[in-house]
C-alpha cells in the first residue's frame, strides 16, 4: 500500500539525531554521500553498512521504517543491479545464456552499487526528513547558504520550496491511497489487462490527484498571505539554531570515516577464490 511509504515523513523524537544541528546535520549528509561513493572494496562497504546501521540506533528509528523508505526505489535497485551483472565484463563468465554472460566482477559491481543505493536513500532519509522537521531544515539551508543573498540569490524561497515539497509528500502519497481505494471500491480495474489498460486505468486517479495538489496548493498560498508572509526579509526565528560539542564531534567522527575509506580500499582488501574483495 502506499500509505506505507514513509518518504519525506518526520518522526518527532528525543534521539541524539532528533536534537542535533540541522546545519551540522545537513553538512554530515554531503561527508555520508562521499563516503559511500568512495566505499570501493567489501571492508569499506562493510563499514558503510556499519554507520548506516548506527545512524538507525541513534535514531531511535524503527528497521521497519527504514525499509518502507527503499519502496520507493525499488526498481531503480533491480534496474541497476541487473544492468551492473549483465554488462560489466571480466575474464571468465560464471554462467552463459545466449549472448548474456554473467561474470564475477558483475556480480560484485551489481552488489556494491545496490547496497551503496540502499544506504545513501536510509542514511537520507535519517540524517534528513525522519529527524528533522521542515521548519528546522528550511532553517537549516537558509542558514548554511545565507551568505549567497549578498548575490541576490533568492535562498530562503528555494529552501520554503524544498521544504514544501518535502512536507507534501506524505500527504499527496495518503491522497492517492484514498483515490485508489475509492476506485477499486467503485469497480475500477487498475491491475488487470495489458499495458495500454493500465495507463488508461491511471486517468481516474491522476485528475483527482491534480485536482487535490492545486486545490491544497491554492489554499497554502491563501492561509501565508492572511499571515502577511512576504518572504524572508526581515523575518527572525522564534528557536535559534545552536550547535553543541556533541554534534561537531559527530561531524568529526563522520569526516575521520570518510577520510579513511580510501586508505580502506587501498590496503586492506582481501581474495575469495582469486577474487578481490
Amino acid at each position: 500500500m502506499l500509505r506505507d511509504v514513509t518518504l519525506g515523513q518526520f518522526f518527532p523524537g528525543n534521539s541524539f539525531l532528533h536534537k542535533a544541528d540541522p546545519r551540522i546535520k545537513l553538512v554530515v549528509l554531503v561527508v555520508y554521500m562521499v563516503f559511500a561513493l568512495l566505499a570501493q572494496n567489501a571492508l569499506s562497504l562493510a563499514l558503510l553498512l556499519a554507520v548506516t546501521l548506527g545512524l538507525t540506533l541513534v535514531s531511535r528509528i524503527r528497521f521497519s521504517v527504514v525499509l518502507r523508505s527503499l519502496k520507493p526505489v525499488i526498481f531503480i535497485l533491480l534496474f541497476t543491479g541487473a544492468i551492473n551483472l549483465f554488462f560489466t565484463t571480466g575474464e571468465t563468465p560464471l554462467v552463459e545464456w545466449g549472448i548474456l554472460k554473467i561474470y564475477p566482477e558483475g556480480i560484485r559491481t551489481a552488489v556494491f552499487m545496490m547496497v551503496r543505493l540502499v544506504c545513501l536513500v536510509a542514511g537520507s532519509s535519517l540524517l534528513l526528513s525522519y529527524t528533522t522537521s521542515p521548519l528546522a531544515l528550511t532553517d537549516a539551508i537558509e542558514s548554511l547558504f545565507g551568505p549567497l543573498q549578498k548575490l541576490k540569490v533568492p535562498i530562503h524561497e528555494f529552501a520554503m520550496m524544498m521544504t514544501i515539497a518535502l512536507r507534501f509528500i506524505p500527504t499527496l502519497i495518503e491522497e492517492t491511497d484514498k483515490i485508489i481505494s475509492a476506485q477499486k471500491a467503485r469497480g475500477a480495474d487498475l491491475e488487470g489487462g495489458g499495458l495500454l489498460k493500465k495507463a488508461k486505468a491511471l486517468i481516474p486517479i491522476l485528475i483527482p490527484l491534480f485536482v487535490s495538489a492545486f486545490r491544497r496548493a491554492d489554499e497554502l498560498a491563501e492561509a501565508m498571505e492572511c499571515r502577511c508572509y512576504r518572504g524572508g526579509e526581515g523575518r527572525t526565528k522564534l528557536k535559534v539554531m545552536k550547535s553543541r560539542v556533541s554534534d561537531y564531534l559527530f561531524l568529526l567522527l563522520m569526516i575521520a570515516l570518510c577520510v579513511a575509506v580510501p586508505f580502506i580500499n587501498s590496503y586492506l582488501s582481501f581474495t575469495v577464490g582469486g577474487f578481490a574483495l
